[in-house]
């Protein structure tokens, strides 16, 4: 087998409408949280601080709908700071595109129900979105995404779908795009630009994507190409730079208040990362003094040997390995990095499409997930109701399941995707073939 056959466009609106479904099945799980009353500030009554753990429905969108200015209508960043590590004004944890979608999910909102709603009829389409492109790319194994746990878990829990639509469009227009390869890798670089507008992460994806040009594409078969990969480089950094601008001028405090809250969140039973976990520090100051040194150069040392890798299997191979150094980088990021949220998942998903591993690995790393996914907040609520056991019950022990199996999974997964192939989408500008790989598992 040489490659995956294209979906016809039934095929293609089947995928799309299972993907709406499982989007459906989503927003009503994180509805469960909201109503049936409201108080005056429209937050959800009776005991939404019960039941959003217990009843494990929990999504950052309805809990933000209170603290951030969001129910009094306030837009975003331009009156905000950051005060004694809380934020004010208007000012958000997140990028600015984010914030304007916040922004625009509360318009019409006057409780945290309406904010839910509104917030996931903007998402929804990012959803649909990615799910079509990854059909197009690769078939029925985006099928992954569409149906996936994570999807009913996470699409209405944060604001991550933007993002991840971002990342996969820019996948698909080199992928599927017509025309050589500089000019599409250009419209790339926009779409993972605003990306990091969005969530930040897709910007990881910069750095493979320019080393892709500059190796002449799938097999080197548009020759090197230096300048192509220093516009890629110069377009991404100019899109980020273009949207963020605009709202640093206006507002600078608030602007970077998104950004100093991330770089000074504390490692705690929040961030759900191996950080906490292995050592679950009691006295905060020394150590979260050196976790904010040592987490960020342990991800760059693992973005470092990803791209080496990649660059190893170039120089043998004669193609570079993208979108495995792509997932790889991310595996890197989401196994080291101080904090991982349960909605990251959303991010590593679509690469179970796009790149070839075992069968194994992604099944694993899904029930991992679904263990965090349902634990962690089971173990929230136990802990505020009992004073705090931290190995007490079945959603303790899940929670270090889903910790201590993800960051084993995600080891591996580093491993196993770079050695792994990729999909090339059928008919599409780079060659219909997978790159050729002793490593690689046979096709299934």
């Amino acid at each position: 087998m040489t490659g995956r056959s294209r979906l016809g466009n039934a095929a293609l609106a089947v995928l799309v409408l299972l993907c709406g479904c499982t989007l459906l099945l989503g927003f009503l799980n994180k509805d469960r949280c909201t109503g049936p009353d409201f108080d005056q500030n429209g937050r959800s009554t009776p005991n939404y601080s019960e039941r959003n753990f217990a009843d494990a429905c929990y999504s950052d969108i309805q809990f933000l709908w209170l603290g951030r200015d969001i129910d009094r209508h306030i837009f975003p960043y331009v009156h905000g700071d950051l005060v004694d590590g809380r934020l004010v004004g208007g000012a958000v944890e997140y990028p600015v595109l984010t914030g304007m979608l916040i922004w625009a999910g509360a318009t019409f909102a006057e409780t945290d129900a309406g904010f839910l709603l509104g917030s996931a009829l903007l998402l929804a389409p990012f959803g649909l979105l990615t799910g079509w492109l990854l059909g197009r790319i690769a078939g029925w194994r985006a099928l992954l995404w569409a149906i996936g746990p994570p999807l009913v878990l996470y699409a209405f829990h944060n604001w991550e779908l933007p993002a991840v639509a971002c990342a996969v469009g820019a996948f698909a227009v080199v992928l599927l795009g017509r025309g050589a390869l500089r000019g599409r890798a250009l419209w790339a670089a926009v779409l993972l630009g605003l990306g990091f507008a969005v969530k930040v992460f897709p910007a990881f994806f910069v750095l493979p994507l320019a080393l892709y040009v500059l190796t002449g594409g799938r097999g080197g078969a548009e020759g090197r190409d230096p300048r192509g990969a220093a516009g890629v480089l110069g377009v991404a950094a100019g899109t980020a730079v273009a949207v963020n601008l605009p709202f640093a001028i206006a507002g600078f405090d608030g602007w970077l208040a998104s950004f100093q809250f991330q770089a000074e969140r504390r490692v705690d039973a929040t961030t759900n990362s191996i950080w906490y976990w292995a050592f679950r520090p009691e006295d905060g100051a020394s150590f979260q003094s050196v976790v904010d040194v040592v987490s960020p150069a342990l991800v760059l040392v693992s973005f470092a040997a990803a791209l080496a890798v990649g660059w190893q299997r170039y120089r043998r191979e004669g193609g570079y390995p993208w979108l495995a150094v792509c997932a790889a980088m991310l595996c890197g990021f989401l196994l080291l990095h101080k904090v991982h949220s349960p909605q990251y998942t959303l991010w590593l998903l679509p690469m179970f499409v796009l790149v070839r591993v075992r069968w194994g690995w992604v099944l694993g790393y899904l029930l991992a997930d679904l263990a965090m996914g349902i634990g962690i907040f089971r173990w929230y609520g136990a802990l505020g109701a009992d004073g705090g056991h931290i190995y007490d019950g079945f959603a303790a022990q899940a929670v270090m399941i889903g910790v201590w199996g993800r960051a084993a999974l995600l080891a591996g997964l580093f491993v196993a995707f770079l050695t792994s192939r990729e999909w090339d989408a059928p008919g599409s500008a780079a060659q219909p073939r997978l790159a050729e790989n002793r490593f690689a598992p046979h096709p299934t």
